[in-house]
């Protein structure tokens, strides 16, 4: 039996697959809790919200907050790039405590996905779907845009994905990676990749600048393009 739902909490929405009932509404309680206590340190401390840079937190700061700075570290951008994988990280291991098998939560594009199967990922604002293998879980996965979208970008990116061990640092990786796509076609392509090269801490990303594709390091198999006018570099 697979248990899928949708769900809405303020600004955030996604859906989260799992094997147990259990596993879904602990992942909902715990990503309602950490979001709660998110809001609550943002109106204390505005500039959490608001920094397009790391940004240091006291020691006691909640977990959330804490998590979202160590992945900001490490893409040199603001905390706020990686709320959507942190969250979505917070609410797959919530699921995993209690005993979920399979588990798969979406958060505003962004995955964290733990399988004991094959499991298929189509990546947002491109032609691209990944067959992820069971020894590659657990996996974060996320979608950064300088075209489509909501969220602040300075790039020109129409996608950079990023895999990496979790959601959050894929998160703060692509948002990073997709600053740097400054500039058309090619040139904006070869930016991209060069700044995730800088990456230790991711294991690869995919890189679309119009009909330029662009991609390094270790991903799962590509099962899925939907157009075939792209140029691989």
């Amino acid at each position: 039996m697979m248990i899928r739902v949708h769900y809405r909490m303020g600004e955030s929405q996604g859906k989260i697959m799992c094997n147990c009932i259990e596993g879904i509404k602990s992942a909902i309680i715990a990503m309602k809790h950490n979001r709660k206590m998110l809001e609550a340190y943002i109106s204390k401390r505005p500039i959490f919200k608001l920094a397009l840079s790391p940004i240091e937190v006291e020691e006691d700061a909640p977990f959330i907050v804490k998590r979202m700075v160590e992945c900001s570290n490490i893409a040199n951008v603001g905390p706020m790039a990686s709320v959507a994988g942190v969250l979505a990280d917070i609410a797959m291991n919530a699921a995993l405590r209690v005993g979920a098998k399979n588990i798969m939560v979406e958060n505003g594009g962004e995955i964290a996905l733990f399988w004991n199967n094959e499991f298929k990922v189509g990546i947002k604002n491109s032609p691209i779907a990944l067959k992820i293998k069971p020894e590659e879980m657990p996996i974060g996965i996320a979608t950064s845009s300088g075209r489509y979208g909501h969220a602040l970008s300075f790039g020109r990116a129409d996608s950079v994905t990023v895999i990496a061990n979790s959601a959050g640092i894929a998160d703060a990786a692509a948002t990073a990676i997709c600053n740097s796509t400054k500039g058309e076609g090619k040139e904006a392509l070869k930016r991209g990749l060069e700044r995730a090269k800088e990456f230790k801490t991711i294991r690869g990303a995919i890189i679309i600048v119009g009909e330029f594709i662009g991609i390094i390091g270790n991903i799962p198999e590509i099962v899925y393009i939907r157009r075939s006018n792209y140029e691989v570099i």
